[in-house]
């Protein structure tokens, strides 16, 4: 990180109650940045709470789809770094209510994108895509030059949005560059139908832990840790390179896994016996995903700070406390 660049720099995070936006908050506390989240929920389970972050930063209600009040963000806090995160990003809840999703992804990502265009103050907006924009492809792993083509509504929600950030940074200027990771996992998920959260939990209880799948569906497992820090050191490149707005860059351990070897890494690091409850139920997902993280490296210098069993065991022992305390205190 780059010494003093988050100093006193007034930043604003949507989506901060979120996994991604816990993290990526915190970072920028330690780092010295002004933070301004922009909340619609008030979970008080999320790490921004829970975590004692809330006293650090300022907090302003409201919904990522409302213009004027990003407007008035931008210019009352003279926001000069944008990190939108703010989404619904559960595949299931999308294919039950897209128009939700569009709403969120896409109005929500324009109505950033739109303030941050009146406001000549902002000269960073790191924006979250997904390797979901991508949809399915013939060749794999994906770079940066496949075709987004998502066909089920979360993935065409990532791949609008996606679209959209590259549109403001080529016809307006915008200084905007996106980020394409795989499934985000870590400390703080508090989405249970999530694998890794999921899993755990049932172990705990000594449940077997649902598989909705039939397990052979790959992914590319991200660790939050690693996320929140390619999320900073992309809008400090982007500060000292601004070419690189409208680009976009996949980010990843280059790992590939089935969610059933995923559950199986789980079971073994709780040093549990139980066998995966396999249901085969899920519809409208992408079966294999892997993403290419060969332009990070070679533009940015990125590499992945943990590997997958390290931000694993990091989260695993992060739940295993978690669960174990009072509710009251949590």
């Amino acid at each position: 990180m780059t010494n003093g660049f988050w100093r006193d720099r007034p930043t604003l995070v949507t989506g901060a109650t979120g996994l991604v936006g816990g993290a990526v908050v915190r970072r920028l506390l330690r780092a010295g940045a002004d933070v301004v989240c922009l909340v619609r929920d008030w979970v008080p389970e999320c790490e921004l709470v829970r975590g004692g972050m809330l006293p650090q930063v300022k907090t302003v209600r409201g919904d990522v789809r409302d213009q004027p009040v990003l407007e008035r963000v931008l210019g009352e806090f003279e926001i000069d770094t944008v990190v939108h995160l703010a989404a619904q990003t559960l595949v299931p809840v999308a294919n039950r209510n897209p128009v939700a999703t569009f709403e969120s992804n896409i109005a929500g990502t324009w109505a950033v994108l739109e303030a941050c265009r009146r406001s000549p103050k902002a000269k960073q907006i790191v924006l979250a895509s997904s390797d979901k924009a991508y949809g399915d492809a013939e060749v794999l792993p994906y770079d940066e030059s496949t075709p987004l083509r998502g066909r089920h509504p979360y993935d065409v929600s990532k791949s609008c949005a996606d679209l959209i950030a590259q549109s403001y940074a080529h016809t307006y200027g915008l200084p905007v560059v996106v980020t394409r990771c795989g499934n985000f996992y870590g400390a703080g998920d508090l989405n249970w139908n999530r694998i890794v959260p999921g899993t755990v939990r049932s172990v705990l209880r000594g449940e077997r832990p649902v598989i909705r799948s039939d397990g052979s569906h790959v992914r590319d497992y991200f660790y939050v840790e690693d996320g929140a820090a390619a999320y900073l050191m992309l809008a400090e490149k982007l500060a000292a390179d601004p070419t690189l707005r409208g680009e976009a860059f996949n980010f990843s351990n280059e790992t590939q896994v089935t969610v059933l070897d995923l559950v199986r890494m789980l079971l073994g690091l709780l040093g549990s016996r139980l066998t995966p409850d396999v249901r085969n139920e899920a519809s409208n997902e992408i079966a294999h995903q892997s993403l290419s993280a060969a332009k990070a490296r070679a533009r940015l210098g990125w590499r992945p700070l943990f590997t997958l069993e390290e931000g694993l065991r990091r989260t695993v022992a992060w739940y295993s406390s978690f669960l174990s305390a009072p509710r009251a205190a949590a």
